[in-house]
């Protein structure tokens, strides 16, 4: 007969008692969890876990004194093998990005079914990434955004001079580059707005903020 594994040992780390409370009753049913720590900030779960290790810590985003990305680097970064796994009400692309980054395995909603939550505690234990639905779709929408393009103080000049309308060799005087220097700077700025001429390569940039013309 196979033994039945032990119940893993989680801690939960909110600053609103009722939400505690609520994940207590939701949780504490389950045989396949055991709730070793309760915290009210992100210092007291920290200290939490350095003394109790658990497999899981589940912490909320918001909270007084450390906030949880602030325990989350803390955990992650100390001896015990306790994953991350945030519940929180907040879902903008800064909130998560930092959460993720701190080193957090799991970023959840608060709107998360007990059945998901379980499920999800289990996957964080075991080192899957775990994300709430709008969370991954968060995620890959901004990966899939383009990078913004940057240019360099030079490139700027550059392009500035051909918005005055010099040519190549007035814009080498103007810059005291020559005119050789010029083309590549050119040739560059088109790679990075995607542009093949001068005037589209103007127009670009005003239309992106690239270049201010008052």
């Amino acid at each position: 007969m196979t033994p039945t594994p032990a119940p893993l040992r989680i801690i939960l780390a909110d600053d609103h008692t009722v939400m505690r409370a609520g994940l207590v009753a939701l949780l504490g049913s389950e045989p396949s969890l055991d709730i070793v720590g309760e915290a009210s900030d992100g210092r007291e779960a920290v200290a939490l876990v350095e003394r109790l290790r658990p497999d899981v810590a589940l912490l909320d985003l918001r909270m007084p004194v450390l906030d949880g990305v602030g325990a989350t680097t803390e955990i992650v970064a100390g001896p015990a093998p306790t994953r991350v796994l945030i519940l929180t009400t907040y879902d903008t692309d800064a909130d998560i990005e930092r959460g993720v980054e701190a080193g957090a395995t799991g970023y959840l909603l608060k709107d998360a079914t007990r059945e998901q939550l379980v499920d999800a505690i289990h996957a964080a234990s075991r080192g899957e990434t775990v994300l709430a639905p709008r969370v991954a779709q968060r995620l890959v929408a901004k990966m899939r955004r383009p990078a913004p393009v940057a240019l360099t103080a030079r490139e700027s000049d550059v392009l500035e001079a051909v918005a005055d309308g010099l040519s190549n060799a007035e814009i080498g005087r103007r810059l005291f580059i020559g005119e050789a220097t010029v083309k590549t700077h050119l040739l560059r700025i088109f790679a990075k707005l995607d542009v093949n001429d001068r005037t589209r390569a103007v127009v670009v940039a005003l239309d992106t903020g690239l270049l201010n013309r008052r």
